[in-house]
């Protein structure tokens, strides 16, 4: 038992400086920003991403007005084909 307590603690240990390194070298990378920038990059990427998503959207035919009448009638014609099983009480 003694021997799993020290292997952790040194495996953690070994995280922990990782983990130190990672964040100062995120420091190290975002030292020059600006709040501007930042505020700047931010949306431009919202704009990039509603961009995107009314592409896929457009090429996946759901901007289309067509499928929601489509999608009407495929449920009306699955409504209508239902039959009530209390009609249908053969036997029992």
């Amino acid at each position: 038992m003694l021997y799993v307590s020290v292997i952790l603690a040194v495996v953690s240990f070994f995280l922990c400086i990782y983990a130190c390194a990672r964040v100062g070298k995120l420091l190290n990378s975002v030292k020059g920003l600006d709040w501007d920038t930042i505020a700047s990059l931010t949306g431009d990427i919202g704009t990039i991403k509603k961009s995107i998503q009314t592409l896929n959207n457009r090429i996946n035919g759901l901007n289309s007005p067509k499928l929601n009448d489509e999608l009407l009638h495929y449920a009306i014609k699955q409504q209508n084909n239902v039959t009530d099983i209390r009609k249908n009480n053969i036997g029992g």
